[in-house]
């Protein structure tokens, strides 16, 4: 007598030899959306999207949206990209969604998403995630952590002399919250420090070269000083630097001798593989947040020269050494 198997009984039965052989279909029909907070060519989140993008390709469905918040800062374009992206999430429905920096966990996460269905990773997230009162049942991440006390410590390491401390950064929200854990950090371990928050180029630039008087100038991130020019900004530095220059952005190092620095790659890494371990089964809620844990180390071969400071042979030999040189 005849058997007919039905097609889903043989569909059911290809599947299992799929398995059986290593093969693992249900990702290739996943989606996963990546939120991008900034815009392509923000150095940041684009290096972040490095360390993501390649680990996500060829194992779903990937798609990448931009808020672009770094340039647009007005609180209601942050909220109608939220909502955009809401309905983009309610309608594409993906599998597992990436919420890269702090805006698309503000704007995105936190008021559409709480403990829902749909399961979310962070990265990017700085210093704490208090403001955003995770974790949430669907939400698991990294948050990000400068080394400022490991910095701190490297410039005190390199002449216990150094006591009197200058920060230089943008007159901006996050730069006043970075200066707060300059200041917690110096406290903590006795030195003084000063601090110069700038509007424009010529007040950076002023405010550069009087910080050569200081110990150490500590640099925080240009992003919001208007009229910024960093062919204008490599010259004044060049011509005026003498001081020991450091700073935890890379980005930064173009006017810096030395830097210890996050590395943003290690967010997009860890953020997609934790994005796959989701598509196999695993719960966000099973997942613990974590901080990042990799730095880089730079010197600017450059001024290091003009500077006429001595660094440790070790560290040089250590250190990424960029050559950094006006017009170059």
């Amino acid at each position: 007598m005849a058997t007919r198997t039905r097609p889903g009984s043989i569909l059911a039965a290809l599947l299992a030899t799929l398995t059986l052989l290593g093969f693992s279909l249900p990702s290739q029909a996943a989606r996963c959306l990546f939120i991008n907070s900034y815009h392509p060519g923000y150095a940041w989140s684009d290096a972040v999207e490095e360390g993501a993008l390649p680990l996500l390709e060829g194992k779903c469905e990937l798609k990448v949206v931009y808020m672009d918040t770094k340039r647009h800062k007005e609180k209601a374009f942050k909220e109608q990209k939220g909502r955009e992206i809401r309905d983009l999430i309610l309608t594409w429905k993906p599998d597992v969604v990436i919420a890269c920096d702090d805006n698309a966990s503000k704007y995105v996460v936190v008021p559409w998403f709480k403990d829902g269905e749909i399961p979310f990773v962070f990265c990017g997230v700085n210093w704490s995630v208090k403001e955003y009162g995770y974790p949430f049942t669907n939400v698991t991440g990294m948050v990000e952590i400068a080394p400022v006390g490991q910095l701190l410590s490297k410039a005190i390491q390199f002449d216990p002399a150094n006591r009197r401390f200058i920060y230089l950064g943008a007159d901006t929200l996050t730069e006043r919250k970075n200066l707060g854990r300059f200041e917690v950090a110096t406290r903590r371990i006795g030195v003084r420090l000063d601090s110069r928050l700038v509007g424009t180029l010529e007040e950076w630039i002023a405010a550069y070269r009087e910080a050569q008087g200081a110990d150490v100038l500590i640099l925080g991130s240009f992003s919001g000083i208007k009229g910024w020019d960093a062919e204008r900004a490599r010259r004044a530095v060049a011509e005026s630097v003498s001081t020991l220059v450091i700073t935890n952005h890379d980005w930064m190092m173009p006017y810096a001798v030395f830097g210890m620095t996050k590395v943003p790659q290690e967010h997009g890494e860890w953020a997609a593989k934790v994005a796959l371990r989701i598509l196999e089964g695993e719960s966000p809620s099973s997942i613990p947040i974590i901080p990042n844990r990799r730095w880089d180390l730079f010197v600017n071969m450059d001024l290091y020269r003009h500077s006429g400071i001595v660094l440790p042979e070790n560290l040089l030999y250590k250190a990424k050494q960029i050559d950094d040189a006006p017009g170059s």
